[in-house]
Parts: C-alpha cells; sequence; structure tokens
C-alpha cells in the first residue's frame, strides 16, 4: 500500500502519535518508518491526496504536533511513497543532509510577515505630500484637456507608491532579521507589499513577538502588518 510522508525527524524523536489519523478518505493510523538516525512519519493511504480542506488540516496538524517534540523536516502536501522501502531507501541514501538540516533548523520555529497598506489612504498621502502630483490631480480636475496628464500622473503615483512600499518593507524586514536564524523575502501578491518568513529561535520568540507588535502599531495608517507562527519550517528544508 502507498505511503503518506508528513515529514522527517531524527529516530530519537518522541512522536507521541499513537492518537493521530492521516489524510484520505479512510484516514489510516500515523505512524513511523526508521531508517538509521531517521524516521519518516507517514500514513498509509489508497487514493490520490487532493489538496481539500480537511486531509490540508490533518497535514498541518501532524506538523504542528512533531514539532513539540523537537526538530522537524516537514514535507510540502502531496508527498508520497509507494511503500516502506523505498522509504528507506531514501533515508539512508541522503542520511547526512537530513541530519544536518534537523541540527540547523533544532530550536527554532518559522514565522511569517506580511504587510499591506490601505489604497485609498496611500493615495491620500502621496496627494497631500506630492507637490507635482498634486499639480497634476488639480489641472485634470480642473477641466485641462492635454491628452498626457492623465498618463503622466498614473505614472508619477505608480513611483511614489513603489517607493514608499519599498520604504516600508525594507524596514520591516531589517528591524525583524536581528531576531532570526536565517530569512527569506518572497514575492508579495495581492494588495500585500511585503511577505517574508524568519526562522526564530525559540530563546528569542518573546522578543521577536515584541518587535513585531511595536512595529505593527508604529507602522502608519493604513498599514496592517500580520504575522503567523510559530509554524514547521517548511521555507527553510534544504
Amino acid at each position: 500500500m502507498a505511503l503518506y510522508v508528513y515529514a522527517i525527524t531524527a529516530e530519537n524523536h518522541p512522536l507521541d502519535i499513537d492518537d493521530l489519523s492521516g489524510v484520505g478518505s479512510e484516514p489510516a493510523s500515523v505512524r513511523g518508518v526508521v531508517a538509521g538516525p531517521l524516521c519518516a512519519v507517514v500514513s498509509d493511504i489508497s487514493e490520490a491526496i487532493r489538496p481539500k480542506r480537511r486531509d490540508l488540516t490533518i497535514h498541518q496538524q501532524v506538523q504542528e504536533h512533531l514539532m513539540r517534540g523537537g526538530p522537524v523536516l516537514p514535507l510540502q502536501f502531496g508527498y508520497t511513497a509507494a511503500d516502506e522501502s523505498t522509504i528507506e531507501q531514501v533515508l539512508v541514501k541522503d542520511a547526512d543532509g537530513y541530519l544536518a538540516n534537523l541540527e540547523r533548523l533544532a530550536g527554532c520555529a518559522e514565522y511569517h510577515v506580511r504587510a499591506s497598506q490601505d489604497e485609498e489612504e496611500l493615495l491620500r498621502q502621496i496627494l497631500r505630500e506630492t507637490p507635482e502630483i498634486r499639480e497634476l490631480n488639480e489641472r485634470i480636475r480642473g477641466g485641462d484637456q492635454d491628452p498626457q496628464l492623465p498618463l503622466a500622473l498614473g505614472q508619477l503615483v505608480a513611483a511614489q507608491v513603489q517607493e514608499r512600499q519599498d520604504v516600508l518593507a525594507s524596514g520591516l524586514v531589517d528591524a525583524l532579521v536581528p531576531f532570526a536564524r536565517e530569512h527569506t523575502v518572497r514575492q508579495a501578491s495581492g494588495a500585500d507589499f511585503l511577505n517574508f518568513s524568519l526562522l526564530v529561535p525559540d530563546d528569542r520568540r518573546e522578543e521577536f513577538r515584541t518587535a513585531e507588535a511595536e512595529l505593527a502599531d508604529r507602522a502608519g495608517d493604513g498599514v496592517e502588518v500580520r504575522l503567523s507562527g510559530p509554524l514547521p519550517p517548511y521555507s527553510f528544508v534544504e
């Protein structure tokens, strides 16, 4: 029977997974497959796994449960193996790399920081603080028919939005990175202008959360800073 693989841990990880059931329409018990110094946490499956809400939730719950017992290398949702022998071969072949990663991630958790800005408030700030943009806007509102004005105004506003959000993003990253062992910045999407992850040691967790809360309070009108974590260190598994 095929196996769904949640994570890799050290062989001596306490696991404590006897009461956990896995993904799929007929959930099987979550268990460990040990090979040498490593253990893969798995459950039996008899179907192709799709990213349904229930299964995504269970996948995450297993990862978070394992985190409480020690370092873990979380796999992304959907990883499967044909059988235990296949898993054992992979664990043995890549043991040194997995062990190095577990040591690197020990005592840490991942945190996500995202930031967005209210568009209307930002545009009001730009009009208030940028004379050139304010003048063009007033000419258009006053009936100036120059066809180049809207394009010029749009380009100036776009440049100001990018510049201001870049400054905000850099300030947030620079202020929080000192609390992290590692960090990675991703392409922001939607209304967000910042999306980055930090690997924060447990002994700096409270300092980090306090600093993030203070930054959120000082971020300015219309700026929302959102923090998620502690999470399994998906972004830092090499």
